[in-house]
């Protein structure tokens, strides 16, 4: 009985020398005690909480060197390397995490919609609920500050900037041709369906080093990662049919989807004031095939259209009208991976190719051109804790273009360039805490047909102020090669450039936004040249200049009364240029300096139907009148448009939708062209530059087959 006494004894005696205590104090970032604190040594079960003051006392059976482990909901982990027998008790100050809800964002000249970011301004269905925007991405996106409403374009000019000044991205890949065909002074389209994607940045300036070749802004859409269901969709609608089908299986998912467009039947019923030979028809496809590896995403989007019309357009200038013929053929593919590897590492890699022919008839003279664009990317990103990231990658650039002009008497000309564009940026954000952000970076690119290289310096940080409000700046230096109106004839060209200075405040919380921004753009290096248009035989400089300053407004609100939904977007712009065949520094044509949008949607439960009206206005417009002696001097009437929205909710799947644009039938005009010469009393005629049709009338039927009998296609109209 001694003898298993005594072994007793040494054996506890053994346990209790082999046990070493850990002790110490666990503080917040104010230095205040935090309480239940998880601490233990990793890959063991050693380990307690921390007590109300802090503190924490557990014992250990290891030895020897070993990794401590903190972790509090709220902050970063603590991982501090310890040796057992050496350890001594700590005081450990934890520093709080900053990838929170409620952190700070940088929202300098910045609109998200969904793809899951912190502070959307807008939805994923706002880019096709909003009433008189027909499904059209780029007529949603003019009901916000900071952007124009050109009716007789239907492009995205923003701040002060042309349309070619925005550059538009599909999962990070260019799209060098992002609108469908058109006819002088006929409004066009965006290209892509709103369906395939989940979510948007718009940024009206000081956009991320990752993008250039864009005086203006960039448009950023993001294809769907992955479906949640299988599913076919059938529209049939007073312009056309649609269909879409979506596909799943165990690591890929396929989406496609055809529409056809015949406006014919349309127009023999509701009057046009433009005098069509052949209305406008299309055939048009898209699809995106997905594939999940272990660690990464593969997307390959494609999408495809033909169109073709002829009409009879006046001119001023001419006896009769000149008949306009054009057919255009468009490709557009692009494959990207983007996955991770390593330690916080990311990559983002792709390759895309772009082609558009066009052959265009003026009377009995031929216009053919085509364009073939590729873009190559590769961007990395090293994630080294909570609040830092770096990114660094390149660009590679490739157009060629050409085009051939033919006369009956035998004359012709051919013209067109090919450019080569290589570019590398890198950028840093730093997270200083949950209230204080930064990024910088700096990007450099070179065009073979400049022969110059740019140096582009982007910095932007934001502060939180308050529970639900931040301030935000931003600056940075934006270079472009001047557009192919221009490099098609002459090639001795410098960069366009521009530098944007931004101020923020954005207030998010309790199911309201309002933002504030001003803004003030410098630009440098415009294209000028001595000519009524661009040919081949007019003298061309980059001695053109300009600034465009302003202030953008947008108050958004869901929850306030119930089922309805409703923005105000307000905007002030100050802009002149000196540039193309101007005489002298004046607000550009396409500029109106009070811009207004409201638009509002509201559920009636008892209709089961989705009401939405939009209401525009714009200020008059400038135009030159060579019957006035000063240039630019004359402005048109004002701008003034309401839209109606209604979707009625047949059944669970089936969806009757109704809308007319400009319903109250305003009769808007946004310029005049006049004639070359005066006439025999001394005054030059004119012509007003009117939109297509008093009003525009839609009626679509939707039907959504899907397993779980549920879905429909509400969020899309």
């Amino acid at each position: 009985m001694k003898v298993i006494t005594t072994l007793l004894v040494l054996f506890i005696c053994c346990i209790a020398q082999a046990q070493t205590t850990i002790n110490g104090t666990v503080t917040d970032d104010k230095g205040l005690p935090a309480s239940a604190a998880n601490i233990y040594i990793d890959g063991t079960y050693d380990g307690t909480v921390s007590a109300q003051d802090g503190t924490f006392t557990f014992t250990t059976t290891t030895t020897g060197p070993q990794i401590l482990i903190i972790t509090f909901l709220g902050f970063d982990d603590v991982q501090q390397n310890i040796v057992i027998e050496n350890y001594t008790p700590k005081t450990f100050k934890l520093r709080e995490n900053v990838n929170t809800l409620d952190a700070v964002v940088i929202s300098a000249g910045s609109f998200n919609a969904g793809d899951n970011s912190k502070v959307n301004v807008l939805k994923p269905l706002d880019i096709v609920t909003t009433a008189g925007s027909a499904g059209n991405i780029i007529a949603a996106l003019q009901t916000l500050p900071g952007t124009q409403t050109v009716g007789e374009s239907g492009r995205l000019f923003v701040r002060g900037g042309e349309a070619d000044e925005t550059q538009t991205f599909v999962d990070g890949m260019r799209v060098a041709q992002p609108y469908n065909a058109s006819a002088n002074n006929l409004p066009t389209r965006g290209r892509f369906s709103p369906f395939l994607f989940k979510g948007m940045t718009f940024s009206t300036g000081g956009y991320s080093a990752e993008y250039g070749e864009a005086l203006s802004s960039v448009l950023l859409l993001n294809s769907i990662d992955e479906p949640v269901q299988e599913q076919t969709e059938v529209s049939v609608m007073t312009v056309g049919l649609g269909l879409s089908n979506t596909q799943k299986w165990e690591k890929s998912s396929l989406s496609v989807n055809a529409a056809y467009t015949n406006l014919q039947p349309y127009q023999w019923i509701v009057p046009q004031d433009v005098s069509w030979i052949k209305p406008y028809q299309s055939g048009a496809g898209e699809g995106v095939y997905r594939y999940k590896f272990n660690s990464g995403l593969l997307k390959v989007y494609a999408a495809f259209d033909h169109a073709n019309f002829s009409l009879y357009q006046n001119d001023v200038n001419e006896p009769l009208p000149v008949k306009v013929d054009m057919k255009n053929d468009n490709l557009y593919v692009n494959t990207s991976y983007k996955g991770m590897f390593g330690t916080q590492w990311t990559i983002l890699t792709g390759i895309a190719y772009g082609y558009s022919h066009n052959n265009i008839g003026l009377n009995d003279n031929k216009v053919t051109n085509g364009e073939h664009s590729s873009h190559l990317k590769l961007k990395l990103t090293k994630g080294f804790n909570s609040r830092m990231k770096l990114s660094f990658g390149a660009d590679y650039f490739l157009t060629n273009f050409s085009e051939d002009y033919n006369e009956p008497t035998g004359f012709s000309y051919n013209s067109g360039y090919t450019n080569n564009i290589a570019a590398v940026y890198t950028e840093a954000d730093f997270m200083f805490s949950k209230n204080f952000a930064l990024k910088v970076g700096m990007r450099s690119s070179y065009s073979d047909i400049v022969g110059k290289a740019t140096l582009e310096p982007r910095a932007a940080l934001a502060y939180k102020a308050g529970k639900n409000g931040q301030f935000s700046l931003a600056y940075g230096d934006f270079y472009q090669t001047p557009k192919q109106d221009y490099l098609k004839y002459y090639k001795r060209f410098n960069f366009e450039r521009t530098a944007h200075y931004i101020f923020n405040y954005m207030y998010n919380g309790n199911g309201t936004t309002f933002r504030a921004e001003a803004y003030y753009k410098d630009y440098a290096n415009l294209v000028k040249y001595n000519t009524t248009l661009p040919q081949y035989n007019s003298q061309y400089n980059n001695g053109g200049s300009g600034y465009a300053q302003g202030i953008d407004l947008l108050w958004r609100d869901n929850s306030t009364i119930k089922n309805l939904e409703y923005w105000i977007s307000y905007s002030y712009i100050d802009s002149h240029r000196d540039y193309k065949n101007y005489e002298k520094s004046v607000t550009p044509s396409y500029v109106a300096n009070n811009n207004l949008s409201v638009i509002t949607k509201y559920w009636v439960g008892e209709l089961r139907s989705q009401i939405g009206l939009t209401y525009s206005y714009n200020s008059g417009r400038p135009y030159d009148n060579p019957n006035e002696a000063n240039f630019m001097a004359s402005h048109t009437k004002s701008y003034n448009s309401l839209s109606l929205g209604w979707a009625y909710l047949i059944s669970q799947q089936k969806i009757l939708y109704f809308s007319v644009s400009n319903m109250l039938g305003n009769d808007n005009v946004f310029g005049y062209s006049y004639a070359n010469t005066p006439g025999s009393d001394g005054q030059f005629a004119r012509q007003a530059i009117t939109q297509p049709a008093s009003r525009f009338f839609f009626v679509g039927f939707f039907w959504t087959i899907s397993s779980d009998k549920k879905s429909n296609m509400l969020e899309n109209l």
